[in-house]
């Protein structure tokens, strides 16, 4: 993670499309730190809800649902394009019919995932078979499931156990595979982002499927909605010509200097925060959970975000 953070900083250093407004960061850092002492307090501890302990069968179907579901977690920039379930953003109609097969037939295993093809996974998640996401969908399924059976016995609970009780280690780990593969070239320099190899390490540990002691150690899960948020609150300021590019909803090109300033600038910026907040106070992790809740809001929704065709977020 050290990496992914030296990479964020020297790209927020040298950006031309984005910029971070110091001055707005210790106001800011002060309020979601107060926000998250309040969540925890009526969490009734510091680490949130304890899903309690789970049995062997228990945790490898866990451990299951969330690395299938995070291996398909991306497409933003089509969902537009998706047919939504009533009140259902494009995250959460992907997310509510992946959850609701898998728990009306039971785990997936590697073989299945492999042999998964671009119609059944449309079949699945309810869209037309022809859309450009549903093979993205199905060729990272089949290289999860081809990972798991030949590196880790046919065990999805294996590959957490690989990562020796480490979030870092996993997310890493993962970003090594196809099906969770993030990273981006900037004028030479290479920023591994790892957005959904990160959330998986956080989903797995949320669900009780792992237990992590560096869950600090992750950055935020760099994707478009947070640095929405961070941009209409005011730490984030794009160029005139960014903003009007996206506010007319053009596609920008995942890769570009603009797409990775973006991504980069909003990292770095959390990585501000949780200094400006102070040590223990708030993670980057729970600043990027508490900015994704409130990027639900309709003065959020009303303005449009940034939109990539990739298969980063």
């Amino acid at each position: 993670m050290r990496a992914l953070r030296e990479a964020c900083a020297a790209v927020a250093a040298r950006a031309q499309h984005v910029t971070i407004v110091q001055d707005a960061i210790p106001g800011y850092a002060a309020a979601l730190a107060s926000t998250v002492a309040h969540r925890r307090a009526a969490d009734g501890s510091a680490g949130g809800r304890d899903p309690g302990p789970v049995s062997a069968a228990e945790r490898e179907a866990l451990a299951t649902l969330w690395l299938t579901l995070d291996a398909i977690n991306f497409g933003s920039g089509w969902f537009p394009t998706l047919r939504k379930r009533s009140g259902l953003s494009g995250y959460h109609t992907i997310a509510a019919a992946w959850s609701e097969h898998t728990a009306d037939a039971g785990p997936w295993t590697p073989a299945e995932l492999a042999g998964l093809a671009a119609t059944d996974v449309a079949t699945i998640l309810g869209q037309d078979p022809g859309h450009e996401l549903m093979a993205l969908y199905a060729r990272s399924l089949n290289d999860l499931g081809r990972r798991v059976a030949a590196e880790h016995g046919g065990s999805f609970a294996a590959v957490v156990d690989a990562a020796g009780g480490s979030a870092g280690r996993l997310a890493t780990g993962l970003g090594e595979w196809a099906c969770f593969a993030d990273c981006s070239r900037y004028e030479g320099l290479r920023v591994p982002f790892l957005k959904r190899a990160q959330i998986a390490a956080a989903d797995l540990h949320r669900a009780g499927a792992a237990s992590f002691d560096d869950l600090n150690d992750l950055t935020m899960f760099a994707d478009n909605l947070v640095p929405h948020v961070l941009r209409l609150d005011g730490v984030l300021r794009f160029a005139p010509d960014l903003v009007a590019r996206i506010e007319r909803e053009e596609l920008i090109e995942h890769g570009s200097a603009d797409e990775i300033e973006i991504r980069a600038c909003a990292v770095h910026a959390v990585e501000l925060l949780t200094a400006a907040a102070g040590p223990d106070e708030i993670a980057a992790a729970e600043i990027d959970q508490l900015l994704w809740e409130r990027g639900q809001a309709p003065v959020y929704k009303a303005s449009p975000r940034h939109r990539s065709r990739c298969t980063a977020y």
